[in-house]
């Protein structure tokens, strides 16, 4: 649960970010201030009190480790997803979809859990906030880019080289995405609302 927390709490901040043109580690710096994060020594009470559920230390730790490697990744991930999309340009693209693939992209490169995880978690969170289409859409673009990852990192097995290739993989080669929908060709949807969605009902299973 703490991590699917921390997802939303990461794609609030980098919607703000991106809607108002701010410095991104600015605004995240803003966020955790307004949350009670910032000086508490409760972290867990004062994020609770603003989501409803506990987000603990290390939820915290693995927003921010989404938004520091997007912020410092950027050029990188902006150049994966802009090779994935067919027919559309970014700012053709609904903001809230966009900024769901940005840090599904981050995850998948440069945190430590099976790509898997951040497509399925992904296609949730696009859901939740997005619009009908949105689901299907992110799966799609991410079904690519898995592709393109596996295969970096089948390349990077291969050549010798380890975690450069594929951006941080974990050990092993990871298996095949499961996410919930059936992979689309990655054209756009209609563009959605803003992330205001009220909660949806517990994941089934938090990774």
């Amino acid at each position: 649960m703490a991590r699917r927390r921390a997802r939303e709490l990461a794609f609030r901040t980098l919607f703000q970010s991106e809607r108002g043109s701010e410095d991104l580690l600015s605004v995240w710096t803003s966020v955790r201030t307004e949350l009670g994060e910032a000086g508490e020594d409760d972290a867990e009470r004062s994020y609770g009190e603003a989501y409803g559920d506990p987000l603990d230390s290390r939820g915290i730790a693995f927003a921010d480790s989404l938004l520091k490697a997007y912020d410092q990744h950027k050029e990188r991930i902006e150049t994966i997803l802009g090779s994935n999309v067919s027919g559309w340009s970014f700012n053709q693209m609904a903001q809230t979809d966009l900024n769901v693939l940005r840090l599904a992209v981050t995850e998948m490169y440069y945190a430590d859990n099976p790509p898997e995880v951040a497509i399925e978690m992904a296609v949730r969170l696009a859901k939740k906030f997005g619009g009908d289409e949105s689901g299907r859409f992110v799966n799609g673009v991410l079904a690519k880019v898995y592709r393109e990852f596996k295969n970096a990192a089948d390349d990077g097995a291969t050549s010798g080289s380890t975690h450069e290739a594929a951006g941080e993989l974990g050990p092993g080669e990871p298996a095949d995405p499961v996410a919930p929908e059936a992979p689309t060709d990655a054209g756009a949807p209609e563009p959605s609302t803003d992330p205001v969605a009220p909660e949806e009902d517990e994941a089934k299973r938090e990774r």
